[in-house]
């Protein structure tokens, strides 16, 4: 059983959690996730089985979208609703109205960089920054690159609002919320967070942990090929795919005659006959770089119906 699962994660448990009952309702396959949710969230958690594990890191690069719902004038050590109260602004809160908050909102679109928050799971020094926060530890950390290309107000009163975000990988929600809050001289938390969207996969796609067992999973399976449908395709004669498959050294011009090098250099997602992925490929001087070879048996589900070269989605 090798592809990713949408899986519509609960609230109160931690993605690991969520994978580790996935795995044992599979009987025990190997499984991981593909960007991490918090315990309070929940929404679209891709869990890749057996060899969908080869490209969990690739699947984690893609933007997110989230719809939740925050509250001003209060401020707690977590950013969310999960943490200890530390300020209450709630008179300053009263004076925000909707015009003013859409206002700070609209500013907020854009690249930016943002620092993670003290309860997360980043690494600093080998730790996580959690294991630090509830020792009682605050230590600096360096801000990251982000971008927020969708921030709307879905509603909002009486110093509560809900609000959608599209955000690229590594955004806390979190974090943007308390820092609106700043910016609007209140303070905020976070009081509900649903993913609706993992790259290319949504809710309409998603399945609770408790639903899944081998039959239902061989249905809603997503193939490796077709995961990667974000990426260049190209689908190989069988000799190249078997020569691909033992990481046998080819050239592009080889795999993909006629094709023009790729921008950026990859990666691409080379194809057997069938449909299934044999590699996940860099083209470094017109010649593959192998990221991950995948194992032959085809990939569960429908099979894909890329074909030579394709490009991105359009």
């Amino acid at each position: 059983m090798n592809g990713v699962l949408v899986i519509d994660k609960p609230a109160g448990k931690t993605s690991h959690q969520v994978v580790a009952e996935v795995s044992r309702r599979l009987g025990r396959v190997k499984a991981g996730h593909a960007g991490t949710l918090d315990p309070m969230a929940t929404g679209v958690l891709l869990v890749c089985v057996g060899e969908g594990t080869k490209i969990s890191g690739l699947l984690a690069l893609d933007d997110k979208a989230y719809e939740g719902e925050l509250e001003l004038g209060v401020e707690t050590d977590t950013l969310d609703a999960e943490g200890t109260v530390v300020r209450q602004r709630r008179a300053e809160a009263a004076r925000i109205d909707r015009a003013a908050l859409e206002a700070q909102v609209a500013r907020m679109v854009g690249p930016s960089m943002q620092v993670p928050p003290m309860y997360s799971a980043v690494k600093v020094e080998g730790r996580r920054l959690h294991e630090l926060a509830r020792a009682g530890a605050e230590v600096e950390r360096a801000a990251r690159p982000i971008e927020v290309r969708r921030f709307e107000v879905l509603s909002f009163e009486a110093g509560r609002a809900r609000f959608a975000v599209d955000c690229s990988k590594g955004t806390y929600v979190r974090s943007l919320v308390a820092d609106l809050g700043e910016a609007l001289g209140c303070g905020a938390h976070l009081t509900a967070l649903r993913r609706t969207r993992s790259g290319r996969f949504g809710l309409e796609r998603a399945v609770p942990p408790g639903e899944v067992d081998p039959e239902s999973a061989a249905r809603a399976l997503v193939p490796l090929a077709e995961a990667l449908g974000h990426l260049v395709q190209v689908t190989l004669p069988g000799h190249l795919a078997r020569a691909a498959q033992t990481g046998k050294p080819l050239k592009w011009e080889d795999v993909a005659p006629g094709a023009a090098p790729l921008a950026g250099g990859g990666p691409v997602a080379l194809l057997a006959p069938d449909g299934s992925l044999v590699a996940v490929a860099d083209v470094e001087r017109g010649r593959l770089r192998y990221r991950r070879v995948f194992a032959a048996a085809p990939a569960a589900g429908r099979p894909s119906t890329n074909h030579r070269a394709r490009s991105r989605d359009s």
